[in-house]
């Protein structure tokens, strides 16, 4: 397999869609609506998803070259561009390499500090976790710190759907990518039109994490989100997409 796997649907201007930890290309289901503005491009990255039969990079910087290889591929060029969590890391990345490209960008619930401060647990933790309990029940707990109730709505469930495709390699390489990554310094090369949204309850990312990327970014504005956790794009879509859609559109 030589690219990544991939959903497109829509017309419209390219609008690409990078997942976070543990996703796929199918996490993206409560912003399929978005098609009727945008053609969306939502990749399942290395490891995970419809992509799991390749072997996950251990740095964002090749994450980010993969779904680069994929755009390429696709014979597009300048697209709008959006990501969540790890995928938040992804995109700044992205948009720090190929200004031109990148002609507005959104980063959800996400951080320009791959160690993620005050996460509700270390990435050490984490890595532990993976290894001695396994990834399954790993997953499952991590993905319960996303909601406020994961009983309610339907994200929970298909956190876990998409999930369980990863690999164990997967999400021990991602956590590798984010202990090595910090993309401060290179916020100052982003030239697109930046909308940063964040939820106030993320125990993920904090509010630190969100005036690093707004200070940082030169054309950026930040906007928060009250009631949710860190898959606020799950918690509330419409508010979520009503929020994307204006800024893209206007």
């Amino acid at each position: 397999m030589k690219y990544l796997s991939y959903k497109k649907i829509g017309k419209g201007k390219p609008f690409v869609l990078v997942h976070g930890y543990l996703g796929g290309q199918h996490m993206w289901r409560f912003q399929e609506d978005l098609n009727n503005n945008f053609e969306l491009i939502m990749p399942s990255l290395a490891g995970y998803g419809e992509s799991a039969v390749m072997t996950a990079p251990s740095t964002i910087r090749e994450n980010a070259e993969q779904v680069f290889d994929l755009l390429d591929h696709l014979n597009i060029d300048t697209f709008y561009l959006l990501g969540h969590s790890m995928g938040g890391m992804i995109v700044q990345e992205m948009a720090a390499m190929s200004t031109n490209r990148v002609e507005k960008l959104i980063c959800l619930g996400t951080g320009s500090i791959g160690v993620l401060p005050n996460r509700f647990e270390t990435i050490e933790e984490s890595r532990t976790k993976i290894r001695t309990i396994g990834i399954k029940k790993t997953r499952e707990n991590i993905a319960k710190t996303w909601f406020i109730d994961h009983q309610i709505g339907d994200g929970y469930q298909l956190c876990l759907e998409e999930g369980a495709k990863a690999t164990t390699q997967a999400a021990l390489a991602s956590l590798d990518a984010w202990d090595c990554w910090d993309g401060r310094e290179q916020l100052k090369d982003i030239k697109s039109s930046t909308l940063i949204l964040w939820s106030n309850r993320d125990r993920s990312y904090d509010k630190n994490q969100q005036d690093i990327l707004y200070k940082g970014i030169k054309n950026s504005r930040l906007e928060i989100i009250e009631g949710c956790a860190h898959n606020a794009h799950m918690e509330k879509p419409q508010l979520v997409n009503n929020a994307i859609r204006k800024f893209l559109l206007e």
